[in-house]
């Protein structure tokens, strides 16, 4: 009878271990800390050996400390403990949204995380890289969670690898790139909604219980209507110098989800990566899925601090060349749309030269010759140089550029193809479309099936053929306009893949043709285009050294809009072009346009005398200021959104130089919009400085006395005042040290 007692609660302990095939009595309980300079996030093991997230927040003195905070909570629910996992698995123990499910081999639809092991390794600058590994205690599936910090920005990268140990083929049906959960009173959600010529619009939501999901479906240039960017702050609205706030963004260039869900305790779950919407994702024994990484920043002082530490990391560990300079330009598309012809876009050459710009670019219009490329609905596809337009060829365009003294740069859209094209006649196999369906377009064009190798050198080929004919071609607008309409792939069904695959592995092979395209050209400049920012995120800027904000490019506009970019990417990667979209003065869409890359979008030999002059000086006094904007730190002082005007400046590393833009952004009449002095940020208190006048229009006057000199305490604590006002409505201020 004894022994019978005791083999009865030998099985009642195996049954709430979870029914492990391996039963394991007390384990150690283990603690990982994960930390930045600042700021630390801890996992830590329960009885049962499932991963949780016990803390995050600020790094504590003593590491030892961590392993005691999760005895600080007190909850009633037996099950709301275990909502803080690290990597929640679908169908056995948890029951709220998960970040993993599979169907397994057999088709059981449960799976358990137990923790197996985990390492930290230190690589180069400091950088750290924790990898945690999980197993199913039932089945063969292994997961790796990877935490990679860059501890001097305070920024987490986290990714997850799963990987297939069973003997048969498992599907997954999410698998999320990160599983976090924070602990606080109130949690304020910044994200953001929009379309074409009207991106970025921000809404703030203090985030009720429940699920608040984020997420796009549109196959390519996924983040038209939405990106996969978002501000969250804690306990109250974060200012720009004040509260605590965490910038993230999903490095993955296709469709996403996001999904915010409170739990009992008022505690909230974070769960990002691939939207699993038609993508359940098939893995063969032996095979291993890599998840794209969610990127964020955190900090406790206020969204200024961290967005300058996301831009220092963003500079030296992720865009490319991000220290490095950027070329100004003249754009053709704006001055002549699809209709020129090689003597006119000559004849333009002169005009970048006289200008004073690096490059001229050629935009849409070059190609096509059985369907010329004349508007936007034929040719594209067809890479060969319209023979009417350019008798010549590029060859000859890129030497007439060069003996004007600018180079030369060219747009493609190589992922898209017209139905009317030589392209789609040859190969209607490689362009993604239901063939049961009718057609359905968007900007008159289909999407290429880069899931299919074929189609991956093809569109490889496209560049390699331009450089390899024109090795001096200096720059590459890389444009994306379409999205995925009627998903199916002929590839994939002719290799017997599943169709749900087409999401995920369009934007893998999209990666691997930039992938190519590096490693053989790694220093070509390349502007990200997708009608605007219709694709910008930490995935594709790998590849990319700029990207186009908007097609938008009213000044007014635009300084909402890259005001919003400003918090996730550093100006450097703002391509911000002077045009005739708007007819304010030239003078208020220069200073708007060099607050990022500054560019020109139009007729050089259109400008006024004075407009010509004021224009060529400009570039001078960006070439000037231009390394500050691109590599020094961001201070935005007065924001357009609560306010008849807009203010931010630049610092230098050295605090000896700063720049600051000032602007009018309402149109009621006032007599003075500097009602009181702006404060600046960011200098030396103990440093001397005076402040001078750009950009003045010919035969104006600055109001600002040039010999008077502050203190940089002066110049934070009271302020300075632009003098702002109708007459007045863009002032660009240069703070320099006096020694």
């Amino acid at each position: 009878m004894k022994q019978q007692v005791l083999l009865y609660c030998f099985l009642a302990f195996y049954l709430l271990l979870g029914q492990s095939a391996t039963p394991v009595l007390a384990q150690s309980i283990v603690t990982i800390p994960i930390e930045s300079k600042d700021y630390a996030l801890v996992l830590q093991t329960d009885s049962d050996q499932r991963l949780g997230i016990t803390h995050f927040g600020k790094r504590l003195n003593n590491a030892a400390e961590y392993a005691g905070i999760k005895a600080m909570y007190k909850r009633d629910d037996n099950n709301v403990g275990i909502n803080n996992n690290a990597y929640t698995p679908s169908g056995t123990w948890s029951l709220v949204e998960p970040a993993l499910q599979i169907i397994h081999a057999d088709g059981n639809t449960s799976t358990e995380l137990r923790y197996v092991s985990h390492r930290k390794e230190v690589l180069a600058n400091q950088v750290t890289q924790t990898s945690v590994v999980l197993r199913d205690p039932v089945y063969a599936t292994e997961v790796t969670l990877y935490f990679k910090v860059y501890p001097q920005n305070n920024v987490f990268e986290q990714w997850t690898e799963i990987k297939n140990a069973e003997k048969g083929n498992i599907r997954l049906g999410k698998y999320a790139s990160a599983n976090l959960y924070f602990m606080g009173s109130d949690y304020y959600l910044r994200h953001y909604h929009g379309t074409w010529a009207g991106e970025m619009k921000p809404e703030e939501t203090r985030l009720p219980f429940g699920i608040h999901t984020l997420d796009s479906k549109l196959g390519a240039r996924a983040n038209l209507f939405q990106p996969p960017t978002f501000m969250l702050s804690f306990d109250q609205p974060a200012t720009e110098n004040t509260g605590k706030v965490l910038l993230a963004n999903l490095a993955w260039s296709g469709n996403f989800k996001i999904d915010f869900e409170m739990d009992p305790y008022h505690n909230l779950r974070l769960i990002a990566g691939i939207n699993p919407h038609a993508s359940e994702y098939h893995l063969a024994a032996g095979q291993s899925f890599k998840t794209p990484a969610l990127i964020y920043a955190y900090g406790e002082n206020g969204i200024g601090e961290v967005s300058r530490n996301l831009h220092s990391w963003a500079r030296n560990f992720r865009i490319l060349d991000g220290n490095g300079s950027r070329l100004t330009l003249l754009n053709n598309w704006e001055a002549t749309y699809f209709d020129f012809d090689e003597k006119k876009l000559v004849g333009l050459f002169a005009g970048a030269k006289k200008l004073g710009v690096d490059l001229f670019l050629l935009d849409d219009g070059w190609f096509g010759n059985k369907y010329p490329r004349n508007g936007d609905v034929a040719g594209l596809g067809d890479w060969q140089e319209n023979v009417k337009k350019l008798p010549h060829g590029i060859g000859y365009l890129v030497e007439e550029a060069t003996k004007a003294g600018v180079k030369f740069g060219i747009w493609v859209e190589p992922e898209m193809v017209n139905p009317k094209s030589e392209l789609y006649e040859k190969h209607p196999d490689w362009v993604i479309r239901q063939p049961e369906r009718p057609e359905h377009y968007y900007r008159n064009q289909l999407v290429l099936d880069l899931s299919n190798p074929e189609v991956q050198d093809f569109v490889f080929g496209i560049l390699d053929k331009l450089f390899t004919q024109n090795p001096n071609i200096a720059f590459i607008k890389w444009d994306c306009n379409a999205v995925i309409y009627n998903a199916h792939s002929a590839y994939l069904e002719k290799q017997k893949m599943p169709q749900t695959h087409l999401y995920v592995d369009y934007v893998n092979g999209l990666y691997s043709v930039l992938e190519r395209l590096r490693k053989k050209y790694p220093i070509v400049p390349m502007m990200l285009c997708s009608g605007g920012g219709g694709r910008v995120d930490y995935g594709s800027l790998k590849y990319f050294t700029e990207f186009w904000v908007s097609d938008n490019t009213d000044p007014l506009e635009r300084i909402f809009q890259q005001w919003e970019y400003s918090y996730y990417y550093p100006a450097i990667t703002h391509c911000a072009h002077i045009t005739d979209w708007s007819k304010v003065g030239i003078k208020f869409r220069t200073d708007v346009a060099m607050m990022g890359k500054m560019g020109y979008d139009i007729v050089v030999d259109q400008l006024k005398p004075e407009e010509l002059e004021f224009s060529q000086q400009a570039i001078k006094n960006y070439q000037s200021i231009s390394d500050m904007i691109w590599h020094g730190d961001l201070y935005r002082l007065v924001s357009p959104w609560q306010n008849p005007i807009a203010s931010s400046m630049f610092v230098s590393p050295q605090k000896d130089r700063a720049i600051v833009f000032n602007y009018v952004v309402s149109n009621r009449y006032e007599n003075s919009f500097s009602t009181a002095p702006i404060k600046l940020q960011g200098l030396d208190p103990q440093k001397k400085y005076r402040l001078s006048e750009l950009n003045l229009f010919p035969g104006t006057r600055s109001s600002i006395n040039t010999t008077a000199v502050y203190s940089g305490d002066f110049l934070m604590t009271v302020g300075f005042n632009p003098n702002l006002s109708l007459r007045r409505t863009s002032v660009l201020m240069e703070v320099a040290e006096v020694k």
